[in-house]
């Protein structure tokens, strides 16, 4: 039997999580869906690698095929933390694979958090 669903009488707010601030820092628990041609995804890929966290936090460049596998599993990131409607303007985005969720696609915060964790000791000694 699958959940009922009640119509939302008010847009969603942006996700805005922080990892620190409900979202643990761990290793491998964090994947980024960017968007091929997007340049705040460009700036979130570059800061990436920069940080040394390419091993540590998986990545997924959408295409232009929005019923590709990337596609889908963000779609039902967003459905989990509320938003129905992603698309290709809503990323980068950050979600959490514990939960299912997206933490946020807000690029500051997430360049802000990308730079927490390679800070964190557990990200350290992951790479």
């Amino acid at each position: 039997m699958s959940p009922t669903v009640l119509p939302r009488t008010a847009p969603a707010p942006a996700p805005r999580g922080r990892i620190g601030a409900g979202f643990s820092p761990v290793p491998h628990r964090y994947h980024l869906y960017l968007y091929a041609d997007c340049p705040r995804s460009a700036r979130v890929a570059e800061a990436l690698a920069r940080l040394g966290l390419r091993d540590s936090v998986a990545a997924t460049v959408l295409g232009a095929d929005p019923d590709a596998p990337g596609h889908t599993a963000l779609r039902r990131a967003y459905e989990a933390a509320g938003h129905p409607d992603a698309g290709p303007s809503d990323v980068p985005a950050l979600c959490d694979t514990w939960s299912g969720r997206v933490v946020s696609n807000h690029t500051p915060d997430i360049l802000d958090d990308l730079r927490l964790l390679a800070a964190h000791p557990a990200f350290r000694t992951a790479r």
